[in-house]
């Protein structure tokens, strides 16, 4: 088991990595938070049906544990499944020294995150990811749930107390959340590390390939590439930015074609290469944009916007994003790989380039 330390100007706490270390997760408890009075596992129906019940057997036998169910998806993250999490905290009285587990992927992170920000104005948490892109999700404090008009829209900085990674809870999950969770591998070593990029572009080439030692060495990687970001600007008040490439019109698209439709990384995916297309329209670099959609490509990424999406509709989800300024579109471009920058984008040169992705006339 590797320990990592995330630090932050708020809080330092471990992230713990390793294969079958579930079982160690009320020792790790006993450390981090020692005067435990209950603990609430937030979790959503996939996880459950294949891990709850081990979850639960492992901390029942030391602790007063409940456990909520969430449906699956991004649906979860909603008002309506927040408020229920935060009623059924009270109807169990947990008090201000209650822990919060949340056991699932970045969707269960982020809401249960945000039940613990905000219950008691506050409450201890521990992130248990589940899905490979909860190793971007899972680090960092950032919690929220969405609305309608924009994704992750209210929310909180929140660090938790502990990440404990297991890889073999991946294991169960399927081909497109092993996808999706890779988007994210591919944008943390686009934005910070050229030695990274090319060692995935040498080492992998399908999603199967993510396994064993390579898994553990990407996870490890991207983590460590989130961890020093976060360490350097936790509220994302400059360098944090950065880790939204490709998210701008990622989120718009994800919004657009309705949330769970399209999972997040394969947004993300689309919309880094949108970025990398912008960035050569302003005459800065020349990435081989075709080549690097090719790669993508053997993953299984759809690497053009979907059809039937309208360009103005993407601008205005763009322009409500949480880099934007008073609707002014700010998006993470590179220089080259491992040299990000954020840039106001006018809007007749989004759409013209969305025109181009969607075969409109501008």
């Amino acid at each position: 088991m590797q320990q990592i330390q995330i630090e932050t100007l708020s809080k330092t706490y471990p992230l713990y990595l390793g294969n079958q270390i579930l079982r160690n997760l009320n020792d790790i408890i006993e450390q981090v938070k020692p005067d435990v009075s209950s603990i609430l596992v937030i979790t959503d129906e996939a996880v459950d049906a294949h891990y709850g019940e081990q979850l639960m057997t492992y901390i029942d036998v030391k602790y007063q544990a409940y456990k909520y169910v969430v449906p699956s998806g991004e649906k979860a993250k909603s008002f309506e499944h927040y408020y229920a999490c935060q009623t059924f905290a009270l109807e169990h009285q947990l008090d201000r020294h209650a822990l919060t587990i949340a056991f699932g992927g970045g969707v269960v992170g982020d809401l249960a995150g945000f039940v613990a920000a905000t219950y008691m104005r506050g409450i201890s948490f521990i992130q248990v990811p589940t899905t490979l892109l909860a190793h971007d999700s899972a680090v960092g404090g950032k919690v929220a749930i969405n609305h309608e008009l924009g994704k992750n829209m209210i929310g909180a900085f929140f660090q938790p107390e502990a990440v404990v990674y297991d890889i073999h809870l991946l294991e169960t999950l399927p081909e497109k959340e092993w996808r999706s969770g890779f988007a994210e591998v591919i944008k943390h070593a686009l934005i910070h590390d050229i030695g990274f990029y090319n060692w995935l572009q040498k080492n992998i080439h399908t999603l199967e390939d993510l396994r064993g030692d390579k898994l553990i060495y990407a996870i490890e990687k991207g983590i460590s590439v989130k961890a020093s970001v976060v360490k350097e600007d936790e509220t994302e008040s400059g360098v944090r930015a950065h880790l939204n490439f490709g998210h701008t019109l990622g989120h718009a698209i994800e919004s657009e074609c309705g949330y769970g439709k399209i999972s997040h990384g394969e947004g993300v995916a689309i919309g880094m290469l949108f970025a990398m297309k912008v960035s050569n329209a302003l005459k800065k670099t020349s990435f081989p944009v075709a080549e690097i959609a090719r790669w993508f490509e053997q993953f299984g990424y759809a690497t053009m916007i979907p059809s039937g999406l309208s360009k103005e509709r993407l601008l205005t989800k763009m322009q409500a994003d949480k880099k934007s300024k008073k609707s002014h579109v700010y998006m993470v471009l590179l220089e080259d790989i491992g040299k990000p920058y954020v840039q106001k984008i006018d809007d007749e040169l989004i759409l013209n380039l969305l025109a181009e992705e969607l075969k409109i006339k501008p």
